[in-house]
């Protein structure tokens, strides 16, 4: 695990900085470093490797952002998301880790369409905000999320439906992914994805996850975000077709 080339260190510490970053700042950014991080390692051993840095970035929104979450929308998504978790654990069970990779590249290009889709259909057509519509994004997020980690897309789609300010975007998304992360790691300890070697591997980057969660909490009102998330939904996308064709 720790016999990288500096290439694959440089991905790994750009992952876990884009972690944090994406967790108190840009929403959905995270989508780039999952595709990153599953060249690095193995798929299988890639998102036990990922889940704990994420919990760590997301423990950094849920403090910050405190007092920003809006419950109502929380208690709707939580049961539908919980339910996509365990089927995302059913099907993991049956996968190997050659095919797991192209699902992983696959599931980060539909994420980038769906995010293409919001960006330039959302401001012109209603988004349903019944509790069908809080099912199905529950539910697609938890599958997706117990598969490669790469469920942000679909929370964001769900909240600029609500309309949320800023902040309760932010805080609401932080704690909803910190619940549901935490919910996932029994299920990834019986799938033998987090262990003491993925843990201790964890511990490395863990200072550059809060890096990037410190990062994002001083330039959240200041960053030019369209442009940034553009770049990086470029990159996601290079990073996707590369697990694809490997």
């Amino acid at each position: 695990m720790y016999n990288l080339s500096f290439i694959q260190w440089t991905a790994a510490i750009a992952s876990a900085l884009i972690f944090g970053l994406s967790k108190t700042a840009l929403p959905g950014l995270g989508i780039l470093a999952v595709p990153l991080m599953a060249n690095v390692f193995p798929a299988r051993i890639s998102t036990g490797i990922v889940l704990p840095m994420l919990i760590f970035a997301d423990a950094f929104a849920v403090v910050y952002y405190r007092r920003r979450a809006l419950w109502t929308h929380l208690i709707r998504l939580i049961p539908w998301a919980a339910a996509g978790i365990i089927c995302g654990y059913l099907i993991m069970g049956k996968i190997e880790d050659q095919q797991l990779k192209p699902i992983i590249g696959a599931i980060t290009l539909v994420m980038l369409g769906i995010n293409f889709w919001r960006e330039k259909y959302s401001m012109q057509r209603d988004i349903p905000n019944e509790w069908s519509f809080a099912c199905l994004m529950g539910l697609a997020a938890g599958i997706t999320t117990m598969l490669a980690n790469a469920a942000g897309p679909i929370m964001i789609i769900y909240l600029l439906a609500m309309r949320l300010p800023k902040m309760e975007f932010i805080g609401t998304g932080a704690w909803y992914f910190f619940l549901l992360n935490w919910f996932k790691v029994p299920f990834s300890l019986k799938l033998g994805l987090i262990n003491s070697g993925s843990l201790s591997f964890n511990l490395l980057l863990f200072p550059v996850v809060a890096a990037g969660a410190v990062i994002g909490i001083v330039i959240l009102k200041r960053i030019p975000e369209k442009r940034f998330i553009q770049a990086a939904q470029i990159l996601a996308l290079l990073a996707a077709l590369n697990l694809m064709i490997r």
